[in-house]
């Protein structure tokens, strides 16, 4: 039987001397597709209807940076060094040419690894995310998320107000849930504060040219929430209007996470995307 996110068994890999914590789901295809992972998130952060919907057209990889989730060593402080591991992730495992699909923070990764091209990439999905010099409001955005005491503090930050959108987060949240064994721990403020330093510096550096988004010659799919409230939506125009080749896709209704908002929507288009 097919692993699937919910069961798939934990492995791990040496990466310059750390052990990174992976799940690999569904059929060995020659397309392969490493997931990025967005702030303080672990491998059971992503959601299930879209890991597992995607490992019908690759084999999918999810994986701890180090620091984070299941992996030891220590969280770096800045996007290039957590690229770093993800570029040797890839390269340890041996699986050649990849997809990338990086979320938020995950979506800086991927696009410093477009650019500098130390692993060969194949295609790039892009989702809740901001290019180098991007708008941010991360902290201030977390502090009233945590200052809501709702039930689950990603109903704040990744959906919007809404009863639509929050019925959605509620089984979103109820989805990540479902693995009931062997789950990667939060690790709190030793992952979150080296993280949020590395998106701050990321969004404070001054690019008025979007040379870096201009240097990125990988196909792109671009996918943002109409009212993201951590990385406006302007981000997501600025990297689709600078991108050598790059696509578009906002959710109307839809917060920070709007793949996770409209599962099935999302896992269409990148699948799509994908195939071209």
């Amino acid at each position: 039987m097919t692993a699937t996110l919910e069961t798939a068994v934990t492995e791990y890999v040496d990466v310059r001397g750390v052990q990174l914590a992976y799940r690999r789901i569904g059929h060995r295809f020659a397309r392969k597709l490493v997931l990025l992972q967005h702030f303080t998130g672990t491998m059971d952060a992503w959601d299930p209807a879209v890991v597992n919907a995607l490992a019908e057209v690759a084999e999918v990889f999810v994986f701890d940076n180090a620091g984070v989730g299941s992996s030891d060593g220590v969280t770096p402080d800045s996007v290039e060094a957590m690229a770093d591991y993800a570029e040797g992730f890839i390269a340890a495992l041996g699986l050649g040419e990849v997809d990338l699909l990086g979320f938020s923070l995950g979506g800086f990764l991927a696009q410093v690894m477009a650019a500098r091209r130390r692993v060969a990439i194949g295609r790039m999905v892009v989702a809740g995310s901001a290019p180098a010099g991007g708008e941010e409001h991360l902290l201030e955005v977390v502090g009233k998320a945590f200052g809501q005491n709702a039930p689950d503090v990603r109903l704040p930050l990744f959906f919007t107000p809404s009863a639509k959108s929050q019925a959605a987060g509620k089984a979103f949240i109820d989805r990540t849930l479902t693995r009931s064994h062997d789950r990667a721990p939060d690790k709190g403020d030793v992952v979150s504060d080296p993280q949020a330093k590395a998106i701050i510096e990321w969004c404070a550096r001054m690019d008025p040219d979007h040379l870096s988004l201009k240097s990125i010659p990988t196909a792109t799919l671009i996918v943002h929430g109409s009212d993201d409230t951590m990385f406006p939506s302007d981000n997501a125009y600025t990297m689709f209007k600078n991108m050598q080749d790059a696509t578009l896709v906002l959710y109307p209704d839809a917060g920070h996470g709007a793949l996770f908002q409209q599962p099935e929507r999302f896992v269409t288009h990148v699948k799509t995307f994908l195939e071209l």
